[in-house]
């Protein structure tokens, strides 16, 4: 894999938007993945000013459709998200974050958010709470 060096230059970051084909929402969706070791840890909505400061910055900026604002990964529980490299598919309509996460990606504390698996006897969680979600959001969450 090769990884990108961020922040990129305006040019890159327009050309970047260019590519990418935003639904009638504004939004495209986005799988983080852990770079090193290939593991999916989330799928998070971006707009193109959430991917542009992700590209500006280097840091993983969302795009929150609850809170109709820019989330950025860590801002509050500090389980920041560097970006390594962001790969566009090939219909424009999904990103591919390959990012280093800090601690834990899930709000509930685990660290990823696919821990539901969908087993003969039912829907099991196959992954431990390893973190508080209240020591990480406190009563924000």
């Amino acid at each position: 894999m090769n990884e990108q060096q961020y922040p990129l230059p305006e040019p890159a970051v327009a050309a970047a938007l260019g590519t990418i084909s935003f639904n009638t929402d504004g939004l495209v969706a986005a799988i983080a993945q852990q770079h090193d070791t290939g593991e999916v840890l989330m799928m998070a909505w971006m707009n193109a000013e959430s991917v542009a400061e992700t590209l500006r910055t280097g840091r993983v900026c969302y795009w929150s459709r609850s809170r109709k604002a820019l989330w950025r990964k860590g801002e509050t529980s500090g389980q920041m998200q560097v970006l390594k490299q962001m790969l566009v598919d090939c219909d424009g309509d999904t990103l591919l974050l390959r990012v280093h996460q800090d601690g834990v990606a899930c709000h509930t504390g685990r660290r990823n958010c696919f821990f539901n698996a969908v087993t003969p006897d039912g829907m099991v969680e196959n992954a431990p709470v390893l973190v508080d979600p209240d020591a990480l959001y406190g009563s924000k969450r």
